[in-house]
């Protein structure tokens, strides 16, 4: 019943990451917003739970564990219904901004809870489990979102987290155990409010950086040097601070969870870069309606149930680097057929690869976050688990903003190099000129411009399929896991 319930709240929280995408035209024709003033919805969500993200170690010392879960439960909650009775655009992105800050504990301190409540020999069924909510959630925010949208009104798409909250709530209150909070425990401001500032103007800038140009805009140059400064004075102060400092080096000298983290930001960029492409290729260039879209995309989010499940099992008779190396190679099987899309497809062949590459990513989610904590000690947990989401979600940031941005210019380069073999001496271009000069032209642009978008798809996807291939060798760097440290042991004679 404890694991039902922190997954009802890992799986509110993933949804909303995506949920409301498809469901900005309608808010903004409802609130008159206008696209800059909309987009904000998505932003202000972002950036809000990448800056309250880090904290999450610090507080569940201060506050214990239980309190802070409940606190960020019935937050959100109560956010997402101020979001979902909001009447102007002001109101519904300082609700997102609340969503952001008490949904920024949910995922890591449900990882952290899973990981200590069971012995290190069920721990991989545990992190089968919460994958789920945080692989699938993502996966199946669009759709849903596009049915609640289409069916009722966007506001149900807030809405929906009511009784999903009271429900988690619930069950957090009656199994989750009771600790005693840490005292004396200092807090380094200068460290949080470096890196709070350096993580939140890098998430602005990745966020609208494609709608403002990128340093062509005044704005983006701002972030850009804010993000820079910010981060530069955290790393000095970090490396000087002795123990009063807001993030534990400790975390760093542990190989396999530095090189787990690694592994979870190209994860998380591939990924949710591969979510951003799919469905405004499928609309956009083939017609697909909002719907059948995400019927098509849903599928991949069952690959990634079923090798979850698989791979919480096979943790106890096969190495965990050999699961983590096959759901890779899938992975990149699955970008590498993506790589031979054309302008012309059918529902198959976008169902079949989507299945393939969530299989693949399952098993690279299951092993990998096992592995990531397996030798770090139960103390280190709740930082460890922030750091890591935190990675995981700047990796799907940078990752998105690198494929949409060089979508749009990989499309105009195509365009340019397809036009240039365009004449008029062509006997094609001459029949399709013949009737009317000005109708032809416009078809045939729009069938370059077609094409030229189509190749600069598949040109995303080889990068995609590279990255994920230059990520492979780092697998000799993870170590096997050690024996209960007792650390461990004394976490869990706590719990029990």
């Amino acid at each position: 019943m404890l694991t039902v319930s922190i997954m009802l709240a890992t799986l509110m929280q993933t949804l909303d990451s995506t949920i409301a995408n498809v469901a900005l035209p309608h808010m903004q024709g409802s609130l008159s917003a206008s696209q800059d003033e909309i987009t904000w919805v998505l932003t202000s969500y972002i950036v809000a739970a990448a800056i309250a993200t880090p904290l999450t170690g610090w507080l569940s010392d201060r506050l214990t564990v239980k309190r802070l879960l409940t606190i960020s439960v019935v937050g959100f909650t109560i956010a997402s219904a101020l979001c979902g009775l909001s009447e102007t655009v002001a109101q519904i992105v300082l609700s997102r901004l609340l969503q952001g800050v008490f949904g920024a504990a949910l995922v890591p301190l449900s990882q952290s809870i899973l990981l200590d409540v069971n012995p290190r020999e069920k721990q991989g069924q545990a992190m089968a489990v919460w994958g789920m909510g945080v692989m699938v959630g993502p996966i199946i925010g669009p759709t849903l979102g596009g049915w609640l949208t289409e069916s009722y009104s966007w506001r149900w798409v807030f809405f929906i987290n009511l009784p999903i909250g009271v429900l988690a709530l619930a069950g957090v209150a009656a199994f989750l155990p009771a600790k005693e909070p840490k005292r004396g425990i200092a807090f380094d401001t200068f460290g949080f409010a470096t890196l709070a500032l350096a993580i939140g103007a890098l998430q602005a800038m990745l966020d609208r950086g494609e709608q403002l140009d990128w340093f062509g805009s005044k704005e983006i140059v701002i972030e850009a040097l804010l993000a820079s400064v910010s981060f530069a004075f955290f790393v000095v102060h970090t490396a000087t601070a002795g123990k009063v400092s807001f993030f534990k080096r400790e975390l760093l000298r542990d190989p396999n969870f530095a090189v787990g983290t690694f592994f979870i930001f190209v994860v998380g960029a591939v990924l949710y870069a591969t979510r951003a492409l799919i469905p405004p290729m499928l609309q956009n260039l083939m017609g697909y309606p909002v719907a059948t879209a995400g019927l098509v995309t849903a599928p991949s989010g069952a690959g990634t149930m079923v090798a979850m499940l698989l791979a919480g099992k096979l943790l106890r008779r096969v190495d965990a680097r050999l699961i983590l190396l096959a759901g890779m190679s899938i992975s990149a099987l699955a970008l590498w057929q993506m790589m031979h899309y054309t302008i012309v497809l059918s529902p198959s062949d976008i169902v079949w690869p989507g299945v393939v590459q969530g299989f693949g990513l399952g098993l690279v989610f299951v092993p990998l976050s096992t592995l990531t904590f397996s030798t770090l000690t139960a103390e280190l947990r709740a930082d460890g688990t922030a750091t890591y989401s935190l990675m995981r979600n700047i990796g799907s940031s940078i990752g998105i903003s690198i494929v949409q941005t060089l979508l749009t210019r990989y499309t105009q380069v195509s365009h340019a190099n397809l036009a240039a073999h365009v004449t008029v001496f062509d006997p094609t271009v001459q029949s399709m000129l013949a009737s009317s000069s000005r109708l032809g032209m416009a078809i045939l642009d729009q069938g370059i411009t077609q094409q030229s978008a189509m190749i600069a798809y598949v040109d995303d996807f080889k990068l995609m399929f590279v990255a994920t291939l230059v990520a492979i060798p780092l697998l000799v760097l993870i170590r096997s896991p050690h024996a209960p440290s007792p650390g461990d042991v004394a976490s869990h004679a706590a719990i029990d």
